[in-house]
């Protein structure tokens, strides 16, 4: 029921993704509006997740996801009557975006906190790399229906879609028990305070620690082949539609394969064996896609990089859940948010102005040549080898850090 909530909740906000997108590209073709509409887009998720984290920890998490969502839902559907009256300023399109991206920062650690409550630890990794496929799923099929719309119905009639899907995502969210976090008598009580603990417990967990180095620098690596293959085919192998379509098939498909694959089998293999190995994976398709002079082969390749990422990302999340007791699971994902928000931006921001000065080729074999060494450098530290270590004592998932699991939920029938 909650996979289901929340999957038609995110159907409806792929599809006005996409639609805004298209809207903005259409009406304005300006770079410079676009670029605007990333950074409100994606900077107030960032900021908010760092509060976000703390709020999940302090506050019902379902509660904070209903909540969220009903905000997101209030501002698209005061938009689409805006537009529907004839009011189509850009600053009240920016204003949305912000609204749903600061809604996504208190959204995102508060369901990474709360899936742990609700599934048994020895199914965490299957439950994962299930909503990995699902989004998967949505890459595949969104674009598909949000253009279909667009092409039918006016954009305030899709943000309206958008709305009828957070109002039954809320609705089934509503129905699931979730259990109440009691937090230990040693737990700061203040805000802030609570706020550098988490910080703390962070900087001070030498597994979460080095995991959220590695995840921060493959992230921001990652957004060379993320954006920049679509330039490089339109570039190289030429300027056609179906070219490009092939392309982001190719790379949801591997996802979704992988994502059900993890999900099924991924218990065999060692968690941090698939991160390392999806961190490789991710230097060396990127290496072969810079050198690929066939385009078929840089499909091929790009499928791979589709089934890397469930590999990387599924079992990073799964590492936390395991480890990081309940009562601090909010702020590390709320940490984790913030990377996830600026890993692209900040990736771009480098590999997009080189694209222009360099070959997309080249800055393709320099993302994956660097990736290489960051997961080498990741290996062969001394961090590294007692982050590793750590992960091996399979004895009991929350030993690793230096204090004990917060006591046991208390059931909330709400």
């Amino acid at each position: 029921m909650f996979l289901t909530g929340q999957s038609v909740s995110l159907f409806g906000s792929m599809l006005v993704q996409y639609a805004v997108m298209w809207y903005l590209t259409l009406t304005t073709k300006d770079g410079a509006v676009l670029a605007l509409s990333t950074i409100f887009g994606f900077l107030p998720q960032a900021i908010v997740s760092i509060f976000g984290g703390v709020w999940a920890d302090r506050h019902n998490r379902k509660l904070l996801i209903i909540g969220a969502d009903a905000a997101i839902a209030a501002a698209t559907l005061t938009l689409a009557v805006l537009m529907f009256l004839g009011n189509r300023e850009l600053w009240l399109i920016y204003l949305v975006l912000a609204v749903r991206s600061v809604g996504a920062g208190i959204q995102t650690p508060a369901v990474g906190a709360l899936l742990p409550q609700i599934v048994p630890t020895d199914r965490l990794l299957a439950i994962n790399g299930l909503t990995q496929t699902i989004q998967a799923g949505m890459m595949l099929v969104a674009p598909a229906v949000a253009a279909l719309l667009y092409a039918t119905l006016p954009l305030e009639w899709i943000l309206g879609v958008d709305v009828v899907t957070a109002v039954l995502g809320i609705g089934l969210l509503a129905l699931v028990p979730v259990a109440r976090i009691v937090r230990s008598s040693a737990e700061p009580t203040g805000y802030f305070t609570d706020l550098v603990a988490g910080y703390r417990y962070v900087v001070g967990h030498p597994l979460i620690r080095w995991l959220l180095g590695l995840y921060a620098v493959v992230m921001v690596l990652a957004a060379a082949p993320s954006f920049l293959t679509p330039l490089m085919v339109a570039r190289t192998f030429g300027e056609e539609v179906w070219k490009l379509t092939v392309l982001e098939l190719s790379f949801s498909i591997g996802m979704m394969l992988a994502g059900a694959t993890i999900g099924a089998w991924g218990k065999r293999f060692s968690r941090m064996t698939l991160i390392i190995s999806g961190s490789i994976a991710f230097g060396v398709l990127s290496i072969g896609m810079g050198l690929s002079t066939n385009l078929w082969v840089f499909f091929g390749f790009m499928f791979l990089t589709g089934v890397a990422v469930p590999a990387f990302s599924t079992p990073s999340m799964t590492v936390l859940q395991e480890t990081v007791e309940p009562e601090r699971q909010g702020r590390v994902f709320g940490f984790f948010g913030i990377v996830a928000a600026l890993a692209m931006p900040v990736g771009m921001g480098v590999f997009g102005p080189l694209s222009n000065v360099r070959s997309v080729e080249f800055v393709l074999i320099l993302a994956g040549v660097i990736t290489l060494v960051v997961a080498a450098v990741a290996l062969l530290l001394p961090s590294g080898r007692r982050a590793l270590a750590a992960a091996r004592d399979h004895t009991d998932p929350l030993a690793h850090g230096s204090e004990e699991p917060a006591a046991v939920a208390a059931s909330d029938q709400e």
